[in-house]
């Protein structure tokens, strides 16, 4: 297993990962419709190129035998205004973390968790937040083991799609 920072070139790789480990996860949620404007707006070649070109933002793959098994985006410097006070000063918002379905039990989201926590840490941070889906109890259970809590019920749009998802957050 490699893990490394993720360049503008994986872009082409990193977007249909990041839109199969979605639709393997929550996929059949949504009209085919909210799916493909999900998608467009938020899992395209062209939004992870913007995101590895932006300073703020960073992502960690894990490559297996030359493929993406799992990844992580981290936002420095961005939170969620759902949050009651105190809300953090200098948050990080873990956007997004995705281990395919052939690598998950292997360690590949701890190990990236970490890497967003000392990422966030190194940045002085003083929050690490996620969202949840409501009904993702078994990564529920994955953030609260790594220290995290439960701190607002926030909405996540998927199209025109609202799901009920819970805000998550780990004290720097």
């Amino acid at each position: 297993m490699e893990l490394r920072p993720a360049t503008p070139e994986d872009a082409a790789a990193l977007a249909p990962f990041a839109r199969d480990a979605f639709a393997a996860a929550f996929g059949h949620l949504y009209a085919p419709e909210d799916l493909a404007t999900f998608f467009a707006e938020a899992r395209s070649e062209e939004k992870y190129r913007a995101d590895l070109a932006d300073p703020a933002k960073r992502v960690r793959l894990a490559m297996a035998d030359g493929r993406i098994a799992a990844y992580a985006l981290i936002v420095l410097g961005e939170g969620f205004t759902e949050r009651p006070e105190p809300r953090p000063a200098r948050p990080v918002f873990l956007s997004q973390l995705y281990c395919a379905r052939d690598m998950t039990g292997q360690g590949l989201g701890a190990t990236l968790l970490d890497w967003a926590i000392a990422e966030a840490r190194d940045w002085g941070a003083d929050a690490l937040q996620l969202s949840v889906f409501s009904e993702n109890f078994g990564a529920q259970r994955f953030y609260r083991r790594h220290g995290f809590r439960h701190v607002a019920d926030i909405d996540f749009w998927v199209g025109n799609h609202r799901d009920d998802e819970f805000l998550y957050e780990l004290s720097l």
